[in-house]
């Protein structure tokens, strides 16, 4: 497929977790000077409020540096405490030697080094408390991820060997899938690289770690090249000649690194983020568009026998059947295994059906869809589960698509890619571009796309 142009920005993609430790540490560090000054009494005013400001921005700055915020799913507990006082010390003294220069300040240094005990007591709680609390919501079954390791390398065999010895990390070890069982076995051997397929795409495993040497390249890019026809997270784990990738963007489990491959933007708060915007605007639309829906809903009702609403069997988020609502716009109720995409002049569409289909009125139900949780406003449109098993055999990368739940409009078809999919060429043109927003995904991306839909979304000639 052709490489669309990519829109240069920043992604970020900040875990709930790692969002909890923002507030705790910002909170600890503006009540534990509050503290300190109402025990010495003295008035929590404009210079200690600078002094508190001042602090924060350089202790963010320096986290940034080092990287604090990320993923310390796997890693001893001790090395992030060291780093968090480590980066506390540094941004208490750096904001100290800058305020020394402003005369008006007048600092004492026993204030200085009770907000530090107190902040570096409180901070070190907090931490252990949120590392703990996340382990136990993990070993109750919360926030857990089945993962596979795809080949026999020991640092593999070593990572899901730490998995199964901390479980409170949240990952279930499957096993180690290779067409060749290792020489050695500790027990963890679960089948050939056709049965690791099988498994993923049957939705039964979410992460796959590839375990083997660049020197078997031929084999690595045949495993992703099949694993794209599923909806798991593939991940390398790269061995000593890849060391000198610099554009790889890299991350550690249980200090291990590895390289995401397929992923999705979509994770911790850009989850929440993301979820949020439809309830609001899901709500908003409901709300202006219900006398529209009274009044589709009778035209059908009275101008052809049947149910007003359609409930079609689609594949949702990580290849999982939904129920999509439609306005019933043709007389039969196809939901089986064959499928036939409506055509130019189709028989079986109402009248009604036809100007419902041709202005996407059809699909105005498919909000309620979005309140419940199985749409979003804008994403990939859903396809029939019989056109999914078409296509994700002949076209590389199709069930990637599925990463994220499908919308209710999107960018292929702000594109131009709605409708009959009549030839193998433009279906690959609509997951070219599903797989585009996927990637380069952020909230102003969606409202441009809300945006456009207003205007060449709706009516389109290829729509039947």
């Amino acid at each position: 497929m052709t490489n669309l142009k990519k829109r240069e920005l920043p992604k970020t993609n900040a875990s709930l977790i790692s969002m909890v430790q923002r507030f705790s540490d910002i909170t600890i560090m503006f009540v534990g000077l509050w503290v300190v000054c109402k025990v010495n009494a003295l008035p929590f005013l404009y210079m200690h409020l600078l002094m508190a400001l001042l602090t924060l921005v350089v202790f963010q700055m320096i986290g940034g540096i080092t990287d604090f915020y990320r993923s310390w799913r796997g890693v001893k507990i001790s090395s992030e405490l060291l780093l968090l006082l480590q980066n506390w010390t540094l941004s208490l003294i750096f904001s100290a030697g800058l305020l020394a220069f402003n005369p008006d300040f007048d600092g004492s240094f026993w204030v200085y080094f009770a907000w530090y005990v107190l902040t570096s007591f409180g901070m070190v709680v907090c931490r252990s408390f949120i590392r703990f609390g996340a382990g136990w919501l993990r070993n109750m079954g919360y926030n857990t991820r089945r993962i596979a390791i795809a080949g026999s390398l020991p640092v593999g065999r070593a990572l899901a060997s730490s998995f199964r010895n901390e479980p409170w990390l949240g990952f279930e070890v499957t096993g180690v899938y290779d067409d060749m069982q290792p020489a050695t076995d500790l027990g963890d051997y679960a089948g050939s690289f056709a049965d690791l397929l099988e498994e993923a795409r049957s939705g039964r495993i979410d992460n796959v770690y590839i375990a083997m040497a660049m020197s078997e390249e031929a084999r690595i890019k045949k495993l992703v090249r099949e694993l794209t026809d599923t909806t798991c997270s593939v991940l390398l784990i790269p061995d000593v000649f890849t060391f000198n990738i610099l554009n790889a963007r890299t991350e550690e489990v249980n200090g291990v690194p590895v390289v995401p491959l397929f992923d999705t933007p979509l994770n911790g708060i850009n989850r929440i983020l993301k979820r949020l915007e439809d309830i609001v605007l899901a709500l908003m639309i409901l709300l202006l568009i219900s006398p529209v829906l009274l009044c589709i809903s009778v035209a059908v009702k009275v101008t052809s026998p049947g149910p007003v609403i359609f409930r079609q069997t689609r594949y949702g988020m990580d290849g999982k059947p939904i129920k999509v609502w439609k306005f019933r716009s043709m007389k039969v109720m196809e939901n089986d295994a064959v499928v036939v995409q409506a055509t130019k002049g189709d028989k079986r569409i109402t009248p009604v059906g036809n100007f419902l289909r041709r202005t996407s009125l059809d699909e105005l139900p498919q909000f309620i869809n979005v309140l419940l949780g199985g749409m979003s406003i804008v994403g990939p449109r859903p396809h029939a589960v019989a056109h999914n098993e078409q296509y994700r055999s002949l076209i590389e990368g199709y069930m990637l698509r599925h990463k994220v739940k499908p919308g209710i409009t999107g960018w292929a078809q702000i594109n131009g890619w709605r409708g009959e999919t009549d030839t193998l060429e433009k279906m690959e043109k609509r997951v070219e571009f599903d797989l585009e927003y996927i990637r380069e995904w952020s909230l102003w991306f969606d409202i441009k796309i809300v945006f456009l839909t207003i205007f060449k979304g709706f009516v389109n000639k290829a729509a039947y």
